[in-house]
């Protein structure tokens, strides 16, 4: 596909490496020539310096010939300017635009994103993605992550296996006979910075990260069979009353029964906004490191702290405190500690203080923006390790060479793992003498420069 990426800042650079390296012609279009510089010395792409929003740019970057164009500059109007041109003038068919502004994103205002208004085909707020993301952690205590699949009955969960998991050291095949009514497949496992792909000799050891394609009604069950049997959080505080809060805080209102939400604000008229579109959350007007604060919000009970204000060094600094507040040892190694972390490098600060989970807002982004590349009978996708790995949502459509076949003579490559299948209202975890059947909806996992031989095998058409 010919994509053009119309800002070069963090998200924009990540979606540019990744197209780029999964075979896409890439043209990235930046003001900032410094930014180009660093594409054009890093990244086997086109880099253009000016203002996308010219059409003699676009038409520098063949925007005539282009099938997708993604907007992810700065500004959100740039970004729907951009959109608007690319299709008026270019006639491009796929249009990506990032929105931040929660009012462009409120529901009333919908119809205004059609063709003969603002033609952007697909909106990605970061924040409303942030939001979700956290929300589908906190329905998986214990997990890293956990991600929905085919109409949420399929799941895949990121779970950090630690040195109490009583599955160390033993043999995939050992763990399908000795859990035979678990409906879950283990993919593959991150050691050493690298993702392996887990054979039935295979075995997980201390701290590996696993990844498995599970159904979705099994989750309590799975996470316990890996050792964690945390309770899902009914008193959580958020530090930060920015659109990521707010967002998160009306997700747990609509769907957490029972659960007690605090915010702590800074900013007093922000304060006094987000409490007027909340109804059961308790918004404290205060700085969240402030200790009076804290002891305000009564820290110590609080089973769960989201550290989400635009401050990385601030994030961090709430799981110290968090730490200097529990004085019970017990209750500190049961309380959760989630931070939104900008600057990659703070990465490595994570085991140190003793922070359960750091949040990525260009991965979230990213991932977001991938799921949008494929059409036709993909529907989702995950990335893992930046993209290394995608866990795939994809319909066996009439044409398919997958019909009919078993999944052992199915001549799927080794880096591509079938993890379950949803037939009807079933799902389904594949032995090899499984039979792929047309309507089925497969998730599965395949290294990134095998997605052409997926879209082969499925019948995929891009754009």
């Amino acid at each position: 596909m010919n994509i053009i990426i119309c800002g070069a800042g963090r998200v924009g650079f990540t979606i540019a490496k990744l197209l780029s390296e999964q075979g896409h012609s890439i043209t990235v279009i930046d003001q900032s020539s410094e930014d180009i510089q660093k594409i054009d010395d890093t990244l086997d792409v086109k880099g253009i310096v000016g203002k996308a929003t010219y059409p003699s740019i676009l038409e520098k970057a063949n925007a005539s010939d282009a099938d997708m164009i993604i907007a992810v500059t700065r500004n959100d109007e740039i970004n729907m300017l951009i959109c608007q041109i690319a299709f008026s003038i270019f006639n491009v068919q796929k249009k990506i635009a990032r929105i931040r502004s929660q009012d462009y994103l409120n529901p009333k205002f919908t119809k205004v994103y059609n063709k003969e208004n603002l033609p952007i085909d697909v909106i990605i707020s970061p924040e409303i993605e942030i939001a979700k993301s956290i929300q589908r952690k906190l329905e998986a205590p214990g997990a890293l992550d956990n991600v929905p699949f085919a109409d949420n009955k399929i799941r895949l969960l990121e779970i950090l296996i630690n040195e109490t998991c009583p599955l160390i050291n033993i043999k995939l095949n050992e763990l399908t006979k000795k859990f035979p009514k678990l409906d879950a497949n283990i993919m593959g496992v991150i050691r050493d910075n690298k993702f392996i792909i887990l054979k039935k000799n295979d075995v997980m050891v201390k701290d590996d990260k696993a990844y498995l394609i599970i159904n979705a009604s099994q989750m309590s069950d799975t996470l316990s069979v890996f050792g964690h049997n945390e309770k899902i959080s009914k008193k959580i505080l958020i530090i930060g009353g920015g659109n990521i809060g707010l967002n998160l805080a009306k997700n747990l209102e609509e769907t957490f029964e029972s659960v007690r939400v605090k915010i702590i604000e800074k900013n007093k008229e922000r304060a006094e906004l987000i409490a007027n579109e909340l109804n059961n959350t308790i918004i404290i007007n205060g700085n969240g490191l402030d200790e009076d604060v804290l002891l305000e919000a009564n820290l110590d009970e609080v089973e769960t702290v989201l550290a989400l204000t635009n401050d990385d060094e601030d994030n961090l600094m709430v799981s110290v405190l968090v730490e200097k507040f529990t004085k019970d040892k017990d209750v500190l190694n049961n309380k959760r500690t989630m931070a939104l972390i900008n600057k990659p490098n703070y990465s490595l600060l994570q085991k140190s203080l003793k922070i359960d989970d750091l949040i990525d807002p260009r991965m979230n982004t990213v991932s977001s923006i991938l799921k949008h590349v494929h059409k036709g009978t993909i529907e989702t996708a995950y990335s893992i390790l930046n993209g290394e790995f995608e866990v795939i949502e994809a319909e066996i459509i009439e044409t398919s060479e997958l019909i009919n076949k078993e999944l052992k003579n199915s001549d799927l490559p080794d880096e591509i793992r079938i993890g379950a299948i949803l037939r009807g209202k079933d799902v389904i975890i594949p032995r090899s003498d499984f039979v792929f059947k047309k309507d089925d909806v497969v998730v599965f996992l395949a290294k990134r420069d095998l997605l052409e031989v997926v879209e082969n095998m499925f019948r995929i058409s891009s754009i």
